[in-house]
């Protein structure tokens, strides 16, 4: 369950105010409304990039306000994917798996489950540069949900890709959505996206947040 009860936020000149929605466990919920209205924001917030001035955020009944972003286990793949142009495909898959402590043993058969559910075995040993964007955007899902987080929040995760690509990303999200029991935040400018995929919907119009 993801919670905000009365949050503000602040980004530079830019605010969000008694911001309140939430989003059941397990389910998909898609965030819409119009560019530049503060929907990568709330992502930010919930997940500690950004500071919020007041209010709580809660992750399963918890307060995680003040947490550090890796105290969260939230899953985010932002716009731009943040991945690493030094990193192979393989490495990305097991960063976070590394950054806790896993064994090579519980590293290598979670990295060979989530190659196989993505469609990236043949990729694992490629440098991040030169893939195509459908491969980019498998690898910035792998990595979030590498440690089987309770939370994934995506940013326009689809965005950039042709329609066919985007196609393929849609049914790659529905089957997680089947079998991962991951209570997910969607951002997207798209219907389609959201009639695809949503299980339930929130409307940003101006600086309120409305579940549909």
């Amino acid at each position: 369950m993801i919670e905000l009860a009365n949050v503000s936020i602040r980004a530079g000149d830019f605010q969000l105010s008694d911001v309140s929605f939430s989003i059941e466990t397990g389910r998909y919920a898609v965030l819409m409304g119009r560019t530049g209205r503060g929907k990568t924001t709330v992502l930010e917030a919930i997940c500690g990039l950004r500071k919020v001035t007041s209010g709580q955020i809660l992750v399963h009944g918890t307060d995680v306000t003040c947490w550090p972003p890796a105290d969260r286990e939230i899953g985010y793949v932002p716009q731009d994917l943040a991945l690493f142009p030094t990193l192979t495909v393989l490495q990305h898959l097991q960063f976070a798996l590394r950054l806790r402590g896993q064994s090579k043993a519980d590293i290598q058969n979670r990295t060979d489950e989530l190659a196989e559910v993505l469609g990236i075995q043949h990729l694992l040993k490629r440098s991040i540069v030169g893939l195509s964007g459908g491969e980019r955007q498998r690898v910035a899902l792998g990595r979030a949900l590498s440690f089987h987080p309770s939370v994934l929040l995506l940013d326009e995760p689809l965005s950039a890709l042709d329609e066919s690509t985007r196609e393929e990303m849609q049914e790659l999200l529905r089957e997680i959505k089947r079998t991962a029991n991951v209570t997910t935040l969607h951002v997207t400018h798209s219907t389609e996206e959201a009639d695809a995929l949503a299980d339930c919907r929130i409307e940003l119009d101006n600086g309120k947040f409305q579940m549909l």
